[in-house]
């Protein structure tokens, strides 16, 4: 999953953006209101974290624009404030939660995987089943059959992609969006190595590779 950080405190954003990483997330981090609307409103994103305090354009502002312009992504709002009247006017400018610094790391984590969650379907559940795989996206475990599968980070994000839409092929340049963040400029190829390897760990007729298209995660 892809997500953007507006935070204009750097040390925080990056210790969010390098926590969200090795969660298995892409994330792409901007400091400024102004920028944060425009790569919301241009990029591909599951999801936005938005602190409210910001140069440029505040947070409930680049919330608004966002929603008047019918981005539908889920947006999970930060400040440092504290009191019923910015939660109301955060949550009806349409942002989907709210969270008071200084807050948890873990709470932060689980409210995003709540937003996600409830993007994907309205299920509760965190896990995903594809025939006789099962994958669980809160405790990051992979289950094939009996057997548990360990997977790296960004194996089992691009598993997850391929999951998620399982049935569906799913292009090369989608799994680059919503893996690897904005920032990365390597080889497109990359995607091979990492489909390669899950197919290693997983059999050869796990994921079906369909000319020109992308890939289809096939029920086990």
């Amino acid at each position: 999953m892809r997500l953007l950080i507006v935070e204009d405190e750097k040390r925080l954003a990056r210790s969010l953006a390098a926590g969200l990483t090795a969660e298995g997330f892409a994330v792409d981090v901007v400091h400024d209101g102004l920028e944060g609307l425009h790569r919301a409103a241009e990029g591909t994103y599951d999801l936005v974290v938005l602190d409210i305090m910001l140069p440029g354009m505040n947070g409930y502002r680049v919330c608004a624009a966002l929603r008047a312009a019918g981005h539908e992504t889920p947006i999970l709002m930060l400040t440092a404030k504290d009191g019923e009247y910015d939660e109301a006017e955060g949550l009806d400018t349409g942002a989907d939660d709210y969270l008071t610094k200084p807050f948890s790391y873990v709470v932060l984590v689980a409210r995003i995987r709540a937003l996600l969650r409830r993007r994907g379907g309205g299920s509760a559940s965190p896990v995903v089943t594809v025939g006789a795989l099962r994958m669980d996206t809160a405790a990051r475990r992979v289950h094939l059959g009996e057997a548990e599968i360990t997977l790296t980070t960004k194996e089992f994000a691009v598993l997850e992609q391929l999951a998620l839409r399982s049935g569906q092929v799913v292009s090369k340049a989608d799994i680059l969006e919503h893996v690897w963040d904005f920032a990365y400029d390597g080889d497109p190829n990359i995607v091979e190595v990492y489909v390669s390897a899950l197919r290693r760990k997983l059999g050869a007729a796990a994921i079906r590779t369909v000319r020109g298209a992308g890939y289809r995660l096939e029920a086990l």
